[in-house]
């Protein structure tokens, strides 16, 4: 299992911070455009634990994927978990934490992943998964930080 952690310091209100982020339409604007990130499900303007959201996306060389994740767990204000049902990892839970401290909100990302593929999953993961993954949270950090900072 590979992990992924990365903490942001939002200068707003616990409440605004889980208001935009407990949105499932706000995905779409943390999300880089060259993923060409698409959600296929109507979906709620509050999430709910059971909650399936369907999505495209293009990862890399214009192949499109379809991602179909669940909202597993929700804790109001406190936490919330997406996990993949279907789509390009064995394994996908991604945990979004926010924690009131001073000046703000401690937001945390914790992904947790599983290549497919085995031995050539794990070949591929350092030069190909793990770049594409750290771009993908370094624009969601730098697209954030624009709209709270």
């Amino acid at each position: 299992m590979k992990q992924l952690i990365q903490k942001q310091l939002l200068p707003i209100s616990l409440d605004e911070a889980w208001e935009f982020f407990a949105t499932p339409k706000n995905l779409n604007e943390v999300t880089p455009p060259d993923l060409v990130f698409k959600i296929l499900s109507d979906v709620p303007d509050k999430m709910y634990e059971g909650l399936i959201i369907s999505y495209k996306i293009q990862p890399m060389l214009n192949i499109s994927l379809s991602w179909h994740t669940e909202i597993t767990h929700i804790k109001e204000k406190q936490f919330f978990v997406d996990e993949q049902r279907l789509g390009p990892y064995n394994i996908w839970h991604h945990e979004h934490h926010f924690k009131a401290v001073e000046g703000g909100v401690e937001m945390t990302d914790i992904v947790t992943y599983v290549l497919p593929f085995g031995i050539l999953g794990k070949l591929v993961h350092p030069w190909l998964v793990k770049p594409k993954l750290a771009q993908i949270f370094s624009y969601r950090f730098k697209k954030v930080d624009q709209l709270f900072g």
